[in-house]
């Protein structure tokens, strides 16, 4: 109605003006029938009123369709009535929907072809990594292990670039199985052996229920886990030697707790651990970090309906805690 109004507002101002105008112009001519005029604005009133009526009557699906919101692409593709207005209209949300759609596509195929090229990258770049890795165990120490340490963040900032690329199609990749969570954890710390042995700081588990599995993507949790641990041997290393992991059952809730005694995140910092690229206080001390590990793993951590709680005290140490829900915790 509103959008009708607007739309016709010009109209009744002319009206309005005109019959104005003629009265004025009959006034100076001496004309004194007031009858006849109340009668002329009357019936002005009365055609103006039925026009206007008959506008909105004949074209309120337009202006309904024009005013309201569309909820999702198909309702583009609706018929808003056979009035000529109506489909013009039609016409053009059909081409804009097809116009859209060929764009979508296009940029679909783009994305493809761009995680195609990340995924195929990042595993041609692990073959020189590994020749690198291999020729510096016949060098002599510490230069060795500089070497393979140097290889190894190089290897880190490939799956991160890897897993930002396929952020994008998460859905797709997503395999949901039965994951023996202690299992699981001896992979993560079989990965990082010789990131602990370097920082010094060791994972020291807490299993309360061996057996404790839930359903999730065995890849994606642990890419989750990996870089949390990660997290807290980095930010523990030369303050504790330490980290501690513990699984357990709250109510009919799986959970994982990873902590550390560590630097701590600042109290103006917590809120934004989680944004791309923020860094904060910690991020600018440890030139290593780029923003970008746990805004994947919250953003991973969402797709698979896992909360991810956070407690942390400044110069104290961190809790990440993984909670998965009853349904995703078979034992």
């Amino acid at each position: 109605m509103k959008l009708f109004i607007k739309e016709h507002i010009l109209l009744i101002i002319l009206q309005c003006m005109q019959f104005s105008f003629l009265f004025l112009l009959l006034y100076l001519s001496d004309f004194r029938n007031y009858l006849l005029l109340l009668y002329g604005l009357l019936v002005n009133i009365v055609l103006l009123a039925a026009y206007l009526v008959f506008q909105y009557y004949t074209r309120r699906h337009v202006y309904k369709r024009l005013s309201s919101k569309a909820t999702n692409l198909k309702e583009l593709l609706e018929t808003t009535d056979q009035a000529p207005i109506g489909v013009a209209l039609d016409q053009l949300t059909r081409t804009q929907y097809q116009l859209f759609m060929e764009q979508l596509k296009q940029a679909e195929d783009a994305q493809k072809q761009h995680l195609t090229f990340m995924d195929r990258w990042v595993h041609q770049m692990k073959t020189p990594l590994s020749v690198i890795e291999l020729t510096a165990q016949n060098l002599d120490e510490p230069e060795s292990s500089s070497i393979r340490e140097e290889t190894e963040r190089m290897k880190n900032g490939l799956h991160t670039v890897l897993n930002m690329a396929r952020l994008r199609t998460i859905q797709e990749d997503f395999h949901i199985k039965p994951v023996v969570l202690a299992d699981l954890l001896h992979e993560v710390n079989h990965e990082n052996k010789r990131f602990y042995i370097r920082n010094q700081v060791y994972p020291h588990l807490h299993i309360e229920t061996p057996k404790l599995t839930v359903e999730t993507d065995e890849k994606w949790l642990f890419f989750i886990v990996n870089q949390i641990i990660q997290n807290a041997v980095k930010y523990s290393a030369k303050k504790s030697n330490r980290i501690d992991i513990s699984l357990k059952k709250l109510g009919k809730r799986a959970v994982m707790e990873i902590t550390d005694y560590g630097v701590g995140i600042p109290s103006q910092d917590k809120k934004r651990v989680f944004q791309a690229f923020f860094t904060g206080d910690n991020g600018r001390t440890f030139r290593e970090s780029t923003g970008m590990g746990l805004y994947l793993t919250k953003e991973v951590a969402d797709y698979l309906e896992h909360q991810i709680e956070m407690e942390s005290t400044e110069g104290s140490g961190t809790t990440f805690r993984i909670l998965f829900t009853p349904t995703q915790t078979i034992t």
